[in-house]
């Protein structure tokens, strides 16, 4: 089984991924790697896949850990594995080297943070809701509660849906502008004349206001690569009720990333 995935040189040495949807056991509208709990897939193939996921970073199943994602600004600091979806938050951050920290998307921004001196990692679910409602800089004050600093921390957006296929409404970009006036830049209209948000922009926009300099964007269109990523948006405009997820994920281990599957970095 191949697993395919990004990964960033920012975020080295800790083990890390954002992985595509290819390499799993999910089949049809969920082919392949669907990690989606909450999904209507197979939930025995959801758990072989992502049991595929804690493998490849050297773990037990029970230490990949995600949250019940509510498109909230809560964080969780971690020290010991949970139960996954028993906690409510869109952000978690850990230094422990046994738990992976994952993070479910299928068109909004994964971020991934990492302090190397301090060893602290954090993921985050940024979606337009989350970060409007200040899941970045609540994940980025969890990690300085750990010890981690600014200055230092460095942070990844993975795939996400690009500005070019993500159309909103002038009510969305209204009510957008009302609650974050800086916001106006990562807005324009398409050759229709429709609103169009960049919600990548957006996310380094939060970053950088935040103190965080060191930000990579991986500027990979989920919506635009129906082959690589799952997009709730394209399924809705197919007509198509439910989809998978991917996952991304990181640990404050440093060891080579992802040894024991045999694995793509694209």
């Amino acid at each position: 089984m191949t697993l395919n995935f990004l990964a960033s040189s920012k975020l080295e040495p800790f083990r890390h991924g954002f992985f595509t949807r290819q390499g799993g056991y999910s089949k049809d509208d969920y082919s392949s790697l669907n990690c989606g709990l909450r999904s209507q897939d197979s939930p025995e193939n959801v758990r072989a896949n992502r049991n595929l996921v804690a493998q490849s970073f050297g773990i037990e199943p029970q230490n990949l850990f995600t949250p019940y994602q509510v498109h909230s600004a809560a964080v969780k600091i971690l020290d010991h594995p949970l139960p996954d979806g028993r906690v409510r938050v869109d952000g978690v951050v850990t230094k422990s080297k046994t738990i992976a920290l994952g993070i479910l998307t299928a068109d909004c921004q994964p971020i991934l943070f990492a302090d190397r001196e301090m060893e602290i990692v954090a993921a985050a679910h940024a979606g337009w809701r989350g970060s409007l409602a200040g899941i970045v800089e609540n994940t980025l004050a969890a990690m300085i509660e750990l010890g981690a600093r600014r200055e230092r921390i460095q942070a990844v957006i993975g795939p996400a849906i690009s500005q070019e296929n993500y159309e909103v409404g002038g009510d969305f970009r209204d009510e957008f502008l009302c609650k974050d006036p800086d916001s106006q830049p990562c807005f324009d209209k398409n050759s229709m004349g429709r609103w169009i948000f960049d919600l990548p922009a957006y996310g380094t926009m939060c970053l950088s206001r935040a103190g965080v300099q060191n930000v990579e964007c991986m500027a990979q269109c989920t919506y635009a690569d129906p082959a690589r990523y799952f997009s709730y948006r394209r399924n809705h405009h197919q007509g198509r009720p439910s989809t998978g997820l991917m996952i991304s994920v990181i640990m404050a281990s440093q060891h080579p990333r992802i040894p024991s599957v045999s694995s793509k970095n694209l």
